[in-house]
């Protein structure tokens, strides 16, 4: 019997994700008619879309009105920014929690987000990724392997200092 082949599925994204739980304001119409307004978290974050749970479900390619307060920066002037922006849905499922709960999982793309705030999305996402990746190669105290820690060069520096006086005296 021939074997199957494994096929790797290619990734179809444009834009980097992070994982961020970001607040967000998610205002649309449910299935029902009636608007509705989601306050939620985002679970990840592009420059192209974002993915969160929702209470309500939101048809598939309805149009939802979305706002994510975005974190300041380190070394940005600028405080929080809110990221105001219509979107997409692309997908709203039920969400695998307890079945009392009425959860969705809920993933939009942005439609009309325009060059500067997706820039700053773009930033956003970078510095957390590199956050992410300088955490995952940490060591258990939360030291990468090989840096130089503040109380490690104190401690080098005293020792020198005291060999000096010694040689000195």
């Amino acid at each position: 019997m021939p074997q199957k082949r494994a096929t790797r599925r290619s990734e179809r994204r444009r834009s980097t994700r992070a994982d961020a739980r970001l607040s967000m304001r998610v205002e649309g119409s449910p299935a029902a008619g009636d608007s509705t307004q989601v306050i939620t978290e985002s679970q990840n974050i592009s420059a192209s879309g974002v993915y969160c749970t929702s209470t309500h479900y939101l048809a598939p390619l309805s149009r939802v009105a979305l706002t994510i307060v975005l974190p300041r920066l380190p070394g940005s002037t600028s405080s929080k920014e809110l990221i105001k922006c219509d979107g997409i849905v692309v997908r709203c499922e039920p969400a695998r929690a307890r079945r009392s709960e009425k959860n969705y999982e809920l993933a939009c793309m942005f439609s009309d987000l325009d060059d500067q705030r997706r820039m700053l999305l773009d930033e956003f996402v970078t510095w957390r990724n590199l956050q992410s990746l300088r955490a995952a190669t940490a060591g258990p105290n939360g030291v990468r392997p090989g840096a130089k820690t503040a109380g490690a060069a104190r401690q080098r520096t005293v020792r020198k200092s005291a060999a000096r006086r010694r040689t000195i005296h």
